[in-house]
């Protein structure tokens, strides 16, 4: 099961280095929430179904994109709160849904985000992705009263090599919250696709997928476990 995924251990139970917002208060609560708290988010999560579409044997390699982008000098903007960090994964699955584009994978942490999706318009995906962050950046600095502050830098794109290059992709995108020591399994953390997906899987073929397409140094120079 998931839980053979390469152990990440965790810092104390503080917040990360640089996890703070301009005004000097924590940029993101998961670690204070009890573990009362954080069931109930994780079941909350479960509830709203946020949508994840079991990835079809063969696809064009050409139409399915890795996308990420991180806020700037990833700060932890997206995860100023937790009201924040919810209302920001139903935009951000919403400008896939207005594209009909086939979501395979996505996870949001406090200061990037990754989504593996199906596309034939991901040009056009990604001027809405950048119109969605001009959006947020005017809601957010409005409201922490920071006009003129750079939010984010700008989403990029990956085209899928091959089959094997897709699923180490799956299993990247999932394993993210585990890469940046935020939990130590996938399905603890309620912001990305990883528990549909395990639940739609199942556990044993989800292990196998991760054994026979390792992540490796998937990530290394842009996406570091410290960022």
């Amino acid at each position: 099961m998931i839980a053979r995924c390469p152990a990440v251990r965790l810092p104390p139970n503080t917040l990360k280095r640089g996890h703070q917002t301009d005004m000097g208060k924590p940029a993101y609560i998961w670690r204070e929430l009890t573990p009362e708290q954080r069931e109930e988010l994780l079941a909350s999560r479960k509830h709203q179904a946020l949508p994840w579409h079991r990835p079809p044997h063969r696809a064009s390699e050409k139409t399915r994109y890795h996308l990420t982008a991180a806020c700037f000098e990833h700060r932890h903007y997206i995860g100023h709160s937790r009201e924040r960090m919810e209302s920001f994964c139903v935009t951000l699955l919403g400008v896939f849904a207005q594209r009909n584009a086939l979501v395979h994978a996505w996870c949001a942490l406090p200061n990037h985000y990754h989504a593996l999706i199906e596309t034939t318009v991901v040009l056009e995906v990604l001027a809405d992705l950048g119109r969605m962050h001009g959006r947020l950046s005017f809601d957010w600095n409005g409201e922490e009263q920071t006009r003129g502050r750079q939010v984010w830098c700008g989403a990029v794109e990956r085209y899928m090599r091959n089959d094997r290059h897709f699923w180490a992709t799956i299993n990247y995108v999932h394993n993210n919250p585990v890469h940046h020591g935020y939990v130590q399994r996938w399905q603890e953390w309620p912001y990305s696709s990883a528990s549909e997906y395990l639940a739609q899987m199942g556990h044993s073929e989800a292990a196998r997928i991760w054994k026979e397409y390792p992540i490796l140094g998937y990530g290394k120079g842009w996406d570091d476990p410290d960022l």
